[in-house]
């Protein structure tokens, strides 16, 4: 398997801590955001992904984007260990948390969003900056409320989900974009408990070879 991905990019983040749970070897493909005014625009790469965003994951002749359906492919394939809880409940609970992130928080502070802001609309970096905030709190402020109900040592009990695979990425770049974390213990505590992981140690943007 081959996934072209960026270190600091939160999507690819999640495809490596899913490979890195499953103990699947791939080749890491790193495709620079912003070097050359963004590799993910080149020829090349658009062929093989015409949204020219990361990751793209292949796996012999079958290519896949969009990180939560290469996970639920990468599930489905190597089944065990898995990332979805058994009964259809529960299992729902660990999607609709994953989702929240993927859908509702990770857009609004995604690259070539931020760049939109900046550049076409000609937002200054501190309107910019109140955006992010902005809607990093609306999402995380809800996602502590949800886990009041469902959460355990992890985002859904007591074994890590496909929610916690999306929650550590996303609470990554909230830090690097200066969210004031401490509004939002649960899921401190649940970043921790994951941290203490080898496949989330190992899927770390700074423990990538293009991390700069």
């Amino acid at each position: 398997m081959k996934l072209y991905g960026y270190w600091r990019s939160s999507a690819a983040y999640r495809v490596r801590i899913a490979l890195n749970l499953k103990q699947l070897s791939y080749d890491n493909i790193p495709v620079h955001l912003v070097k050359n005014g963004g590799e993910q625009h080149s020829a090349d790469y658009k062929a093989l992904n015409p949204a020219e965003l990361v990751p793209t994951l292949l796996d012999n002749d079958l290519s896949l984007n969009q990180s939560l359906a290469i996970i639920e492919y990468l599930e489905q394939q190597y089944p065990e260990p898995s990332v979805l809880p058994a009964d259809a409940a529960t299992k729902a609970q660990a999607r609709a948390l994953a989702l929240d992130i993927a859908c509702d928080i990770h857009p609004l502070n995604n690259l070539r969003v931020l760049q939109y802001l900046t550049g076409p609309l000609a937002l200054s970096d501190k309107q910019k900056q109140a955006w992010i905030i902005h809607w990093l709190e609306v999402g995380f402020s809800s996602f502590e409320q949800r886990l009041a109900a469902v959460s355990g040592k992890f985002c859904v009990g007591d074994t890590v989900t496909l929610a916690d695979i999306c929650l550590v990425p996303q609470v990554y770049n909230a830090k690097r974009f200066g969210l004031d974390m401490s509004l939002y213990p649960r899921i401190n505590a649940i970043v921790e408990q994951c941290q203490q992981l080898d496949a989330f140690k190992l899927a770390a943007p700074e423990a990538q070879p293009d991390a700069q």
